[in-house]
Protein backbone atom coordinates (compact mmCIF):
# COMPACT_ATOMS: atom_id res chain seq x y z
CA UNK A 1 0.00 0.00 0.00
CA UNK A 2 2.66 2.47 1.18
CA UNK A 3 4.82 1.81 -2.17
CA UNK A 4 1.45 2.39 -4.63
CA UNK A 5 0.62 5.21 -2.60
CA UNK A 6 4.55 6.96 -3.10
CA UNK A 7 4.15 5.90 -6.88
CA UNK A 8 1.07 7.62 -6.96
CA UNK A 9 2.34 11.15 -5.49
CA UNK A 10 5.73 10.56 -7.51
CA UNK A 11 5.64 13.09 -10.49
CA UNK A 12 4.26 15.56 -7.52
CA UNK A 13 6.64 14.78 -5.27
CA UNK A 14 9.43 14.45 -8.12
CA UNK A 15 7.83 18.06 -9.53
CA UNK A 16 8.21 20.29 -5.82
CA UNK A 17 11.74 18.02 -5.71
CA UNK A 18 13.12 19.47 -8.94
CA UNK A 19 11.53 23.15 -8.16
CA UNK A 20 13.36 22.88 -4.82
CA UNK A 21 17.07 21.33 -5.96
CA UNK A 22 17.28 24.59 -8.21
CA UNK A 23 15.02 27.38 -6.60
CA UNK A 24 16.69 26.86 -2.83
CA UNK A 25 20.46 27.34 -4.47
CA UNK A 26 19.38 29.81 -6.80
CA UNK A 27 16.79 31.86 -4.12
CA UNK A 28 19.93 31.75 -1.50
CA UNK A 29 22.24 33.08 -4.20
CA UNK A 30 20.41 36.12 -4.67
CA UNK A 31 19.87 37.34 -1.91
CA UNK A 32 23.64 37.00 -0.71
CA UNK A 33 24.49 38.62 -4.36
CA UNK A 34 27.28 35.86 -4.82
CA UNK A 35 26.70 33.03 -7.48
CA UNK A 36 29.27 30.89 -6.69
CA UNK A 37 28.11 26.87 -6.74
CA UNK A 38 29.31 26.60 -2.87
CA UNK A 39 28.26 23.73 -0.70
CA UNK A 40 25.33 21.34 -1.44
CA UNK A 41 22.78 21.57 1.25
CA UNK A 42 20.45 18.55 2.34
CA UNK A 43 16.64 19.13 1.23
CA UNK A 44 14.19 17.23 2.60
CA UNK A 45 10.65 16.59 1.57
CA UNK A 46 9.12 14.53 4.34
CA UNK A 47 5.76 13.66 5.51
CA UNK A 48 2.97 11.71 7.98
CA UNK A 49 -0.22 11.84 7.37
CA UNK A 50 -3.71 10.75 8.80
CA UNK A 51 -3.58 6.74 8.55
CA UNK A 52 -0.24 6.80 6.22
CA UNK A 53 3.35 5.80 7.15
CA UNK A 54 5.82 8.37 7.42
CA UNK A 55 8.06 8.82 4.04
CA UNK A 56 10.69 11.08 2.91
CA UNK A 57 12.47 11.76 -0.07
CA UNK A 58 16.28 13.30 0.99
CA UNK A 59 17.67 15.11 -1.92
CA UNK A 60 21.09 17.22 -2.09
CA UNK A 61 20.70 21.19 -3.72
CA UNK A 62 22.41 21.52 -6.78
CA UNK A 63 24.80 24.52 -7.84
CA UNK A 64 22.98 27.83 -9.83
CA UNK A 65 25.44 26.82 -12.69
CA UNK A 66 25.21 23.48 -12.41
CA UNK A 67 23.59 21.41 -15.59
CA UNK A 68 20.27 20.22 -14.99
CA UNK A 69 19.42 16.50 -16.40
CA UNK A 70 18.23 13.46 -15.74
CA UNK A 71 21.35 12.10 -14.42
CA UNK A 72 21.77 15.26 -12.09
CA UNK A 73 18.63 14.66 -10.79
CA UNK A 74 19.47 10.99 -10.64
CA UNK A 75 22.63 11.22 -8.88
CA UNK A 76 21.42 13.96 -5.93
CA UNK A 77 19.36 11.64 -4.22
CA UNK A 78 20.52 10.89 -0.94
CA UNK A 79 21.41 6.94 0.20
CA UNK A 80 22.19 5.74 3.49
CA UNK A 81 20.99 8.51 5.89
CA UNK A 82 19.52 7.05 9.08
CA UNK A 83 16.65 8.62 9.86
CA UNK A 84 13.88 8.11 12.78
CA UNK A 85 10.26 9.47 13.37
CA UNK A 86 9.32 9.33 17.02
CA UNK A 87 5.26 9.95 18.06
CA UNK A 88 6.03 10.13 21.68
CA UNK A 89 5.12 6.95 22.12
CA UNK A 90 7.65 4.86 20.03
CA UNK A 91 10.31 5.57 17.93
CA UNK A 92 11.03 3.91 14.33
CA UNK A 93 13.62 3.56 11.87
CA UNK A 94 13.18 4.28 8.36
CA UNK A 95 14.36 1.83 5.38
CA UNK A 96 15.56 3.42 1.71
CA UNK A 97 12.72 1.85 -0.86
CA UNK A 98 13.03 2.16 -4.55
CA UNK A 99 10.92 2.84 -7.23
CA UNK A 100 11.38 1.44 -10.45
CA UNK A 101 10.13 4.45 -13.04
CA UNK A 102 10.42 2.07 -15.86
CA UNK A 103 13.58 4.04 -17.43
CA UNK A 104 17.28 3.64 -16.94
CA UNK A 105 16.70 6.37 -13.46
CA UNK A 106 14.97 5.30 -10.30
CA UNK A 107 13.23 7.10 -7.75
CA UNK A 108 14.19 6.81 -4.22
CA UNK A 109 12.36 7.22 -0.41
CA UNK A 110 12.47 6.30 3.00
CA UNK A 111 9.71 5.22 4.98
CA UNK A 112 8.69 2.30 8.03
CA UNK A 113 9.92 -1.07 7.27
CA UNK A 114 6.80 -2.93 6.57
CA UNK A 115 9.02 -6.17 7.00
CA UNK A 116 8.79 -5.51 10.90
CA UNK A 117 5.53 -5.03 12.91
CA UNK A 118 7.22 -3.22 15.73
CA UNK A 119 7.64 -0.94 13.16
CA UNK A 120 4.50 -0.09 11.90
CA UNK A 121 3.43 3.68 12.44
CA UNK A 122 0.90 5.76 10.82
CA UNK A 123 -0.35 9.29 11.08
CA UNK A 124 -2.86 10.15 14.04
CA UNK A 125 -4.57 13.39 14.35
CA UNK A 126 -4.13 15.77 16.87
CA UNK A 127 -0.29 13.90 17.24
CA UNK A 128 3.23 15.54 17.43
CA UNK A 129 6.08 13.80 15.31
CA UNK A 130 9.85 14.67 16.00
CA UNK A 131 11.66 13.55 12.70
CA UNK A 132 16.03 13.22 13.24
CA UNK A 133 18.40 12.38 10.40
CA UNK A 134 21.59 11.75 10.84
CA UNK A 135 23.90 11.97 7.55
CA UNK A 136 27.64 12.69 6.82
CA UNK A 137 28.34 13.12 11.00
CA UNK A 138 25.29 15.87 10.52
CA UNK A 139 22.10 15.65 12.49
CA UNK A 140 18.90 17.49 11.23
CA UNK A 141 16.13 17.86 13.53
CA UNK A 142 11.80 18.80 12.81
CA UNK A 143 9.05 18.41 14.78
CA UNK A 144 5.35 18.92 12.73
CA UNK A 145 1.92 17.98 13.77
CA UNK A 146 -0.59 16.07 12.53
CA UNK A 147 -3.72 18.36 13.38
CA UNK A 148 -7.41 17.85 13.58
CA UNK A 149 -9.17 17.87 9.99
CA UNK A 150 -12.72 19.84 9.27
CA UNK A 151 -13.44 18.08 6.10
CA UNK A 152 -15.38 20.32 3.51
CA UNK A 153 -19.19 20.20 3.87
CA UNK A 154 -20.75 19.64 -0.29
CA UNK A 155 -18.58 19.60 -3.49
CA UNK A 156 -20.32 20.36 -6.95
CA UNK A 157 -19.15 21.06 -10.11
CA UNK A 158 -21.35 24.72 -11.82
CA UNK A 159 -20.62 27.86 -13.66
CA UNK A 160 -16.94 28.02 -14.51
CA UNK A 161 -14.73 30.74 -12.82
CA UNK A 162 -13.57 32.33 -16.07
CA UNK A 163 -9.25 33.08 -16.49
CA UNK A 164 -8.98 33.95 -19.93
CA UNK A 165 -10.40 31.56 -22.47
CA UNK A 166 -12.56 28.53 -21.34
CA UNK A 167 -12.98 25.71 -23.24
CA UNK A 168 -16.40 24.80 -24.05
CA UNK A 169 -18.61 22.55 -21.54
CA UNK A 170 -15.89 23.38 -18.45
CA UNK A 171 -17.07 23.42 -15.16
CA UNK A 172 -15.08 24.89 -11.82
CA UNK A 173 -15.67 22.62 -8.84
CA UNK A 174 -17.23 24.67 -5.51
CA UNK A 175 -17.32 23.01 -1.93
CA UNK A 176 -18.79 24.74 0.93
CA UNK A 177 -16.42 24.77 4.17
CA UNK A 178 -17.32 25.91 7.54
CA UNK A 179 -14.55 26.91 9.67
CA UNK A 180 -14.05 25.97 13.12
CA UNK A 181 -14.24 28.46 15.78
CA UNK A 182 -11.07 28.28 17.16
CA UNK A 183 -8.46 30.20 15.07
CA UNK A 184 -5.05 29.53 13.28
CA UNK A 185 -6.73 26.53 10.75
CA UNK A 186 -4.65 26.30 8.11
CA UNK A 187 -5.11 23.94 5.23
CA UNK A 188 -3.52 22.28 1.51
CA UNK A 189 -5.05 20.42 -0.98
CA UNK A 190 -4.45 18.24 -4.00
CA UNK A 191 -7.12 17.27 -6.38
CA UNK A 192 -7.16 14.21 -8.87
CA UNK A 193 -8.82 14.28 -11.78
CA UNK A 194 -9.42 10.90 -13.37
CA UNK A 195 -6.32 8.26 -14.02
CA UNK A 196 -4.04 11.48 -13.22
CA UNK A 197 -1.67 11.75 -10.42
CA UNK A 198 -3.06 14.25 -7.74
CA UNK A 199 -1.29 17.63 -7.96
CA UNK A 200 -1.05 20.30 -5.42
CA UNK A 201 -3.16 23.25 -5.46
CA UNK A 202 -1.33 26.78 -4.86
CA UNK A 203 -4.72 28.03 -3.23
CA UNK A 204 -3.66 27.72 0.07
CA UNK A 205 -5.84 28.10 3.46
CA UNK A 206 -6.04 30.05 6.06
CA UNK A 207 -8.96 31.19 8.42
CA UNK A 208 -6.79 34.92 9.39
CA UNK A 209 -10.08 36.65 7.88
CA UNK A 210 -12.45 33.95 8.26
CA UNK A 211 -12.24 32.35 11.47
CA UNK A 212 -15.94 30.43 12.69
CA UNK A 213 -17.58 31.39 9.28
CA UNK A 214 -20.27 28.96 8.44
CA UNK A 215 -20.99 27.38 5.34
CA UNK A 216 -18.61 29.64 2.75
CA UNK A 217 -18.68 28.77 -0.74
CA UNK A 218 -15.12 27.61 -1.89
CA UNK A 219 -14.11 27.54 -5.83
CA UNK A 220 -11.46 25.04 -5.83
CA UNK A 221 -8.39 25.86 -7.64
CA UNK A 222 -7.33 23.01 -9.13
CA UNK A 223 -3.64 21.27 -9.22
CA UNK A 224 -1.86 21.16 -12.15
CA UNK A 225 0.92 19.66 -13.30
CA UNK A 226 4.24 21.18 -11.56
CA UNK A 227 6.69 19.97 -14.33
CA UNK A 228 3.99 21.50 -17.19
CA UNK A 229 5.15 25.03 -18.21
CA UNK A 230 2.11 27.91 -18.26
CA UNK A 231 2.52 28.26 -22.25
CA UNK A 232 2.06 24.17 -22.26
CA UNK A 233 -1.53 24.35 -20.48
CA UNK A 234 -4.67 24.90 -22.24
CA UNK A 235 -8.46 26.31 -21.94
CA UNK A 236 -9.65 22.78 -20.23
CA UNK A 237 -6.81 23.13 -17.84
CA UNK A 238 -8.13 23.69 -14.11
CA UNK A 239 -11.57 22.89 -15.00
CA UNK A 240 -13.60 20.13 -15.12
CA UNK A 241 -16.08 18.29 -17.71
CA UNK A 242 -18.99 15.52 -18.01
CA UNK A 243 -18.22 12.56 -17.05
CA UNK A 244 -15.27 13.23 -14.88
CA UNK A 245 -14.01 11.88 -11.60
CA UNK A 246 -12.49 14.48 -9.48
CA UNK A 247 -11.22 13.50 -6.37
CA UNK A 248 -10.60 16.13 -3.14
CA UNK A 249 -7.61 15.35 -0.66
CA UNK A 250 -7.60 17.91 2.19
CA UNK A 251 -5.41 18.60 4.70
CA UNK A 252 -5.07 20.45 7.87
CA UNK A 253 -1.65 21.90 8.46
CA UNK A 254 0.39 23.97 10.95
CA UNK A 255 1.85 27.56 10.92
CA UNK A 256 4.97 26.38 9.98
CA UNK A 257 4.04 23.84 7.27
CA UNK A 258 1.80 26.27 5.50
CA UNK A 259 4.78 28.79 6.31
CA UNK A 260 6.79 26.88 3.67
CA UNK A 261 4.27 26.11 1.30
CA UNK A 262 3.05 29.43 1.15
CA UNK A 263 6.58 30.64 0.07
CA UNK A 264 6.98 27.83 -1.75
CA UNK A 265 4.04 28.85 -4.07
CA UNK A 266 5.16 32.69 -4.36
CA UNK A 267 8.85 31.50 -5.16
CA UNK A 268 7.55 29.13 -7.88
CA UNK A 269 5.47 31.68 -9.37
CA UNK A 270 8.10 34.68 -9.41
CA UNK A 271 10.69 32.87 -10.44
CA UNK A 272 12.64 34.37 -13.46
CA UNK A 273 11.03 37.50 -13.07
CA UNK A 274 13.86 40.32 -12.55
CA UNK A 275 11.52 42.73 -10.74
CA UNK A 276 10.83 40.42 -8.22
CA UNK A 277 11.77 40.24 -4.38
CA UNK A 278 14.66 37.50 -4.03
CA UNK A 279 13.37 35.39 -0.92
CA UNK A 280 14.52 32.27 0.99
CA UNK A 281 12.13 29.60 1.54
CA UNK A 282 10.92 28.63 5.12
CA UNK A 283 11.88 25.56 6.52
CA UNK A 284 11.10 24.23 9.93
CA UNK A 285 14.08 22.13 9.48
CA UNK A 286 17.05 22.22 12.09
CA UNK A 287 20.65 21.91 11.73
CA UNK A 288 20.73 23.77 8.04
CA UNK A 289 18.51 21.87 5.66
CA UNK A 290 16.26 22.87 3.32
CA UNK A 291 12.36 21.69 2.73
CA UNK A 292 9.33 20.37 5.28
CA UNK A 293 8.84 18.07 7.54
CA UNK A 294 4.93 18.00 7.33
CA UNK A 295 1.94 17.13 9.15
CA UNK A 296 -1.64 16.02 7.09
CA UNK A 297 -4.73 15.82 8.79
CA UNK A 298 -6.53 14.30 5.43
CA UNK A 299 -9.75 13.83 4.20
CA UNK A 300 -10.63 12.68 0.95
CA UNK A 301 -14.10 13.41 -1.16
CA UNK A 302 -14.72 12.17 -4.87
CA UNK A 303 -17.30 14.41 -7.31
CA UNK A 304 -18.63 12.68 -10.58
CA UNK A 305 -19.23 15.40 -12.41
CA UNK A 306 -22.80 15.04 -14.08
Amino acid sequence: MLRNFIKGNALLISGIAFFMLTLFTSCEKEVKIKLSDGNSSLVVEGAVETDVPPYLVLTKSIGFFSTIDLNTLQGSFIHGANITVSDGIKTVTLKEYTIDTGGVNKFYFYSVDTALAADHMVGVDGRNYHLKITYEGKTYEADTKVPFVQPMDTMWAGDPVKFGKVADGAMSVYVNYNDPDTPGNYGIYYTQINSQPYFMSQDLYTDEFTNGSLQTKYPLTLGTDPTQKRDQQNDSTGYVFKGDTLRLKWCSIDKKVYDFWRSYVYASNVTGNPFSTPINLKTNISGGALGVWAGYGTVYRTLIVQ
